[in-house]
């Protein structure tokens, strides 16, 4: 078996209102698939993070290096694309093409062999887990201090235990909708907040304290990613655990990220760190430091189902115990029309809790109608 074809699906699709974090106003969601086809018919999917139109460039410009291999080496794949790309992307859109790649191998191998991902692994420690409902983002109108908490409310509602608020719009503003949103889901519902590194470690540590008593479960991204030495002021100053990772990338970033003890709690992408082959030996180092591991999230359901796989591969937070703390799937409730659609079966949850899928590969297929339906060009 060889790999005879790899090919980029770029999809678009508008959204019936706007919605804005910290830093810019979303009227579009956009994707960037990968179909990797082998000389014996089987095909698998993988998806890319990022700028899609420049992901395709990069997974398109990498896909003739990768004709007539072995589509099981996966590892050696990775080594020799990376490679071969050192000198020009350590980090960002090289990486995130390269994720959408190695995810789809996986799927291919899993398919190959006839079980999920998980196994291939190393075995499922748990089958389902547990989802926090990622929204709660601004509006061209309204009043955040009355939307937002009717839209908390609304997620509990739905069986979700966890939600994550969008802060990053003005220290003032942020403390009064942390303690609307907190008021209105009540004392046992986790609440996260992300500001998307909105703030310098100055302004993280005042909003921080602001919040402190509304007993928040992480303070994410709350200063830009290369300020390393910021996130580690904010660290020591709060009682809030401190999250990020997201822009980082492949295990070397992650190297220096936890031995810099600047976070709590890293944040790596499927999608954008390098794949399931790097998170693998991401989660391997995370366990060696004491750091706990959340995977972003933040696409459609390749990209849900490959973190499911992953997130069912992870340790516990904490040691073996009676009670142990298990890592949890953010789930993106925003406005995404192919996110499910993608999907002959959708991900869905069912009183804030996912399955994970245990067909062969990812355990999901593709709806090639819905391919065409959100083509770009």
């Amino acid at each position: 078996m060889t790999i005879k074809a790899i090919r980029t699906h770029i999809l678009e699709a508008k959204l019936s209102q706007p919605f804005a974090y910290s830093r810019a106003w979303y009227d579009t969601r956009t994707a960037m698939l990968v179909e990797i086809e082998t000389s014996d018919g089987l095909v698998g999917w993988g998806e890319c993070y990022g700028p899609a139109r420049i992901t395709a460039t990069v997974v398109d410009g990498i896909a003739p290096w990768l004709i007539g291999e072995d589509p099981l080496r996966t590892d050696v794949i990775w080594r020799q694309v990376y490679s071969r790309l050192r000198d020009h992307g350590q980090k960002g859109v090289v990486i995130e093409g390269l994720s959408g790649i190695d995810i789809a191998l996986w799927d291919l191998k899993g398919k190959h062999f006839g079980v999920p991902v998980h196994r291939l692994l190393g075995g499922a420690e748990r089958t389902e887990v547990q989802a926090y409902a990622t929204g709660l983002y601004r509006r061209k109108s309204g009043d955040p201090l009355r939307y937002l908490p009717e839209e908390a409310a609304g997620y509990v509602a739905e069986g979700f235990r966890a939600v994550k608020l969008k802060v990053g719009f003005g220290i003032t503003e942020d403390a009064a909708v942390t303690a609307a949103v907190r008021a209105a889901i009540g004392p046992d519902v986790a609440l996260m907040v992300d500001a998307n590194h909105a703030y310098d470690a100055v302004a993280a540590i005042r909003l921080g304290r602001m919040i402190e008593p509304h007993d928040i479960g992480w303070f994410e991204e709350p200063v830009p990613p290369e300020d390393v030495a910021g996130y580690r002021a904010v660290r020591a100053a709060l009682t809030i655990p401190i999250a990020g990772g997201e822009c980082e990338y492949t295990r070397l970033g992650f190297r220096d990220l936890l031995a810099s003890r600047a976070i709590d709690i890293i944040q790596p992408d499927i999608c954008a760190t390098g794949g399931l082959s790097e998170c693998k030996k991401i989660a391997d180092m995370a366990e060696a430091f004491g750091v706990r591991i959340n995977p972003h999230v933040w696409g459609t359901g390749i990209a849900i189902a490959a973190s499911l796989h992953w997130l069912a591969v992870l340790p516990p937070h904490t040691p073996p115990s009676l009670a142990p703390a298990a890592p949890i799937l953010e789930f993106d409730r925003t406005e995404h029309p192919i996110r499910q659609a993608v999907l002959r079966q959708p991900i869905e949850h069912a009183g804030g809790l996912v399955r994970v899928p245990d067909g062969p590969g990812l355990g999901i297929e593709i709806d090639r109608a819905a391919l065409a339906r959100f083509a770009v060009g």
